[in-house]
Parts: structure tokens; sequence; C-alpha cells
């Protein structure tokens, strides 16, 4: 039985997995992607409701798996939900052009690298403060200090 055909009743879940279908927890140790965040892109759409066993477990065929290893190879690259929402919706589209999904993955790129430029700012501060402070047993902290002053606009 195809998950699509819904005019059969659903499968036990021996039935299920003879036919191929993965429980929640195989499909989590398949995927790589917890059985929490497959429930979870189920209830926001990245992934098409699973179908039912008789008992009410969910199951979920290779399609269902390869999606969800889309899905956590997309976010391990750092793309948000919307993105990979887009990335699917272009993945789907056997008619689309592939410069849209270049687009996409360039300005992630872009994004990713000015975040990089920020944490490296980011970085030098804390090495800067780091050097300046002591590190004894002196109460004067120049790392305090900046973080007073940046927080309250004072200094000691």
């Amino acid at each position: 039985m195809s998950r699509t055909a819904r005019t059969a009743p659903p499968p036990e879940l021996a039935q299920a997995k003879a036919e191929g279908l993965h429980n929640i927890g195989e499909a989590a140790a398949l995927s790589g992607v917890s059985a929490k965040m497959i429930r979870h892109y189920e209830g926001i759409g990245l992934i098409p409701p699973a179908g039912r066993s008789v008992a009410g477990y969910r199951l979920y065929s290779d399609n269902d798996l390869h999606r969800l290893r889309f899905i956590k190879r997309s976010r391990t690259l750092g793309f948000s939900m919307r993105q990979i929402e887009t990335l699917l919706g272009l993945w789907d589209d056997r008619a689309r052009a592939s410069a849209e999904v270049k687009q996409l993955a360039q300005a992630h790129a872009r994004e990713l690298g000015e975040k990089i430029r920020e944490m490296q700012a980011m970085q030098r501060t804390l090495e800067a403060l780091a050097e300046r402070c002591h590190g004894d047993d002196r109460p004067d902290c120049p790392i305090l200090d900046d973080l007073a002053a940046e927080c309250c606009g004072s200094s000691k």
C-alpha cells in the first residue's frame, strides 16, 4: 500500500514495514533527524503529513527520508527554515531554472560571510580586552569595564 492510497485501511505496523515504510524511530535513525524535529517539520509543512498505521504510528517512505536528509543538509549549511522551504519548492519543481537556486545559495553565502566578519571582529575585541586584563587577584578588569560601558553608557 502506498501512503497516497487513502481508500485502503491503514496497515498494521508489520505490514507497513514489509512494504518498506518506517516508523518515526527508524526514520530518525535513517535520516539523522530526531523524531522531535521530524514531527516539527511535519507540523510546519516541510514534509507531508505522515501516513499512519492502524495503531496510529507515523509511517515514512523512502521519499520522506530523502526529504528529511535534504532538510538536514540544508540546516547543516545554515539555511533558515524559510530558505529551506524555498529550496524544497525548487527541488520539487522539475521545471525550475537553476539560476534561482544559485541566487539563493549566493545570497546565503554572502550572509554567512557577513556573519563571519562580525564574529571575527568580536573575537578580536575579546582578545584585545583579555590582553589588557591582568588576570590576577586585583579587582580591576578591563573586560568588565568594557561590558559595563557598552551596556550602561558609563565607565569607571
